[in-house]
């Protein structure tokens, strides 16, 4: 009966701390790239919704410079 008790609380801490914590989920995510006579910028922006139901959106930039 103890075995079959620690089986079932391993069993459910192993598959319910995923649950609990969740995921984060992709909306939308945008990448561009530009060239110009000073060199090339990248540019993404990426929109995540989150398991509490919040929306965050994140742009990050990149440039390189041509000598």
């Amino acid at each position: 009966m103890k075995r079959y008790a620690l089986v079932a609380l391993l069993g459910s801490t192993l598959l319910g701390v995923p649950m609990m914590v969740g995921c984060d989920r992709t909306v939308s995510e945008e990448k561009s790239t530009t060239s110009g006579p000073n060199g090339t910028s990248k540019s993404e922006k990426k929109t995540v919704e989150h398991p509490d139901g919040s929306v965050s959106t994140t742009t990050e930039k990149k440039s390189t410079n041509n000598p």
